[in-house]
């Protein structure tokens, strides 16, 4: 038997969903991690501080009674949001970041930001108060080939942000290409990324071989395999600059397998088996730990964990789905096989 011990980890970025969604699938995070950033992309968004403490209210109220999890809240950044929620945030013990979205990016998008430059003066505020900016780093102009949107964001858009705004923290988010890991590489201390388990394991392959499968169907896209490799030596790397970002994204069943599929992959019932194996194949489990458990707790500032969490080196098949029948939610690798199964 083969078991891997690691200080206990965090997901730093995550979406939970509200109502009854958020109960299926809390109970998966938190069993796995200590804390997750919880994104604010609800309908309505999470706007507001106020906004944010009643939605940190609902998921501890979801989190099973044995557990300690804590939930980390971020704010949905728009045209209309202000200095003076911007400080309030800062001043915040719960509330850890802002999230851009240039509107219609991805799911519940079309509150997101349409012209960036036209916000630069609230990211001088965040600068000024030394809150991140989470960032979903894709152009959304309907001219730009999908698989180009992230490598045209991080030439023009980031470029520019990171060049106006030196001393503000920037999370690049989910990044899939080898051009953002080696933006992100080249940028000063202030800019770090996540990574997710899908852009690790997968290519555009896994959507489009043999049919489409519209749970590996997610925004930003899976890119081509030498993106995945270039993703796969930056998370195995040692480079503290990338750290664990599920992005798991829950989506009825029902609403994936449609004419018009949701874009998310719902990863959290085994994240961290994902990633293991993920290390695994690069022969890089060595290096998991400090993924997972250590960088992104030191670029948001906060204490790593005390705790541990085990996993063993054995076979076990992810459930078909999670949820009450007729209302149910497929994971990624639904009737699959793993290769790690945590304790």
């Amino acid at each position: 038997m083969k078991l891997l011990t690691i200080t206990r980890p965090d997901d730093w970025h995550l979406h939970v969903r509200n109502g009854a969604v958020l109960k299926t699938v809390l109970p998966h995070t938190s069993r796995q991690f200590a804390r997750a950033i919880i994104m604010p992309n609800l309908k309505p968004p999470v706007t507001t501080v106020a906004q944010a403490l009643l939605y940190r209210e609902e998921i501890l109220q979801a989190v099973p009674a044995d557990v300690d999890f804590t939930p980390l809240m971020t704010l949905y950044l728009t045209g209309s949001t202000t200095v003076a929620e911007i400080k309030k945030a800062a001043e915040s013990d719960h509330i850890h970041a802002f999230k851009l979205y240039p509107a219609g990016a991805t799911t519940h998008s079309d509150s997101g930001v349409s012209d960036i430059k036209a916000i630069y003066f609230l990211l001088a505020a965040m600068e000024k108060q030394d809150i991140p900016l989470l960032i979903h780093g894709e152009v959304t102009g309907e001219h730009y080939d999908i698989f180009d949107r992230e490598r045209v964001f991080v030439d023009t858009t980031l470029s520019d942000i990171a060049d106006k705004f030196p001393a503000l923290r920037i999370v690049v988010e989910h990044v899939t290409t080898s051009e953002a890991v080696q933006f992100v590489q080249a940028a000063g201390a202030n800019i770090a990324a996540t990574i997710t388990p899908q852009h690790l394991l997968f290519n555009r392959n896994a959507i489009l071989a043999g049919g489409i499968r519209p749970h590996y169907y997610c925004l930003p896209i899976l890119k081509r395999e030498p993106h995945r490799l270039a993703l796969v030596r930056a998370a195995t790397s040692g480079n503290s600059k990338f750290f664990l970002g599920t992005d798991s994204a829950p989506h009825l069943t029902s609403l994936k397998e449609s004419a018009c599929g949701c874009a998310g992959c719902y990863s959290a019932h085994a994240a961290l088996e994902l990633y293991a194996e993920a290390f695994e194949r690069a022969g890089a489990l060595d290096k998991l730990e400090g993924f997972a458990s250590f960088y992104g707790a030191d670029f948001y500032r906060l204490p790593r964990n005390s705790g541990t969490v085990t996993l063993e080196k054995t076979t076990w098949k992810i459930p078909s789905s999670y949820g009450e029948t007729g209302n149910t939610i497929t994971p990624l690798k639904a009737g699959e096989e793993l290769s790690w199964k945590m304790l």
